[in-house]
């Protein structure tokens, strides 16, 4: 498995790193493209959400939800 890649965003005007797998970084741009949004606007979304961990944590739970979610029946 690939290292975390590590990139700067900025949410709601601060700036903020977020560490993940390459797998993950593709899937959320894969998720965000679907509902007509940034990635950078998903993950302010992520980011609103009530959460118990860290926004990388917070990221791949919302992309194994999103997949489990939406490939039930297939």
């Amino acid at each position: 498995m690939d290292k975390p890649r590590k990139r700067s965003i900025t949410i709601a005007g601060h700036a903020t790193s977020i560490s993940l797998e390459a797998p993950f970084w593709n899937a959320l741009k894969e998720i965000a493209n679907h509902q007509k949004m940034s990635p950078q606007d998903l993950i302010a979304e992520i980011d609103n959400a009530k959460r118990m961990a860290s926004l990388s944590s917070a990221i791949r739970v919302y992309i194994l939800s999103w997949y489990q979610d939406n490939t039930k029946d297939t």
